[in-house]
């Protein structure tokens, strides 16, 4: 080593095992595989994959989403809020890192929501905030599960029948108590709606300042190694445009 205490570095001992660095390799999703994968929802949830691509919210954002956060004038979608477990019971909180922001709404996005509305009204929501004691406050949510209630996480099980239907992953076994066992990864999960919805708006033009304040990163720096990490840009073979008009349902 540079002060001779050590004379050799450790790293290149035969003993020492150095980490090495993950080699899955992570590409954006297809404009037809996203196509497919809404077309698999249900009817009544089929908005959530729509606004997971279009706007690049994370799934707690868009259980917490509300008629009041959606801006039809200046087509822009406010990000306020998640939906939050905390052990047995959930609250409203900030986003991830406490950051509010807002997020460009596709004209296309737009007019998803308002036929999703004309059909499946706004549910009046009322849960604590940030803290299982803490003051109730009520937003009119734009999604509700079929027991009239808020979409819990672990209830949400239409995305991975969606992802069957879809083709991203092959059709589940079963346990012993007979229950559906999903196979998923990284790359297959409804997360990668987020890294499409990147991809897009980096070929788009948009910066990756901009597109870590989209996503609600703390540190574009962040948002730069994922965008590398994942290969988000790699030239699409369709516009943002072109994509948005395409992914209408």
């Amino acid at each position: 080593m540079a002060d001779e205490a050590i004379k050799r570095s450790p790293a290149k001992s035969p003993i020492v095992q150095v980490p090495k660095r993950a080699t899955e390799e992570i590409t954006a999703w297809s404009d037809e595989r996203v196509r497919a994968l809404i077309d698999a929802h249900p009817a009544p949830f089929r908005l959530l994959p729509m606004l997971r691509a279009a706007c690049g919210l994370r799934q707690g954002e868009l259980f917490a989403l509300a008629l009041e956060d959606i801006d039809f004038v200046e087509c822009v979608l406010r990000v306020r809020r998640q939906i939050k477990k905390l052990g047995a019971d959930h609250v409203f909180a900030l986003p991830k890192n406490d950051r509010e922001r807002v997020v460009p709404l596709p004209e296309w996005a737009a007019a998803a929501i308002k036929r999703h509305l004309s059909t499946y009204p706004p549910l009046a929501c009322s849960l604590p905030w940030e803290k299982v004691d803490g003051t109730l406050r009520t937003y009119n949510l734009l999604f509700r599960w079929t027991d009239d209630r808020f979409i819990k996480a672990r209830s949400y099980s239409e995305g991975k029948p969606a992802l069957v239907a879809a083709g991203v992953i092959p059709t589940p076994n079963k346990d012993t108590r007979q229950r559906s066992r999903y196979v998923t990864s990284r790359k297959e999960g409804l997360h990668q709606l987020r890294h499409y919805y990147a991809s897009v708006v980096l070929a788009g033009g948009v910066s990756v300042k901009e597109l870590a304040e989209y996503l609600g990163h703390a540190d574009p720096g962040f948002t730069l190694r994922k965008a590398v990490d994942d290969r988000l840009f790699h030239p699409r073979p369709a516009s943002q445009e072109s994509t948005r008009s395409r992914s209408e349902a």
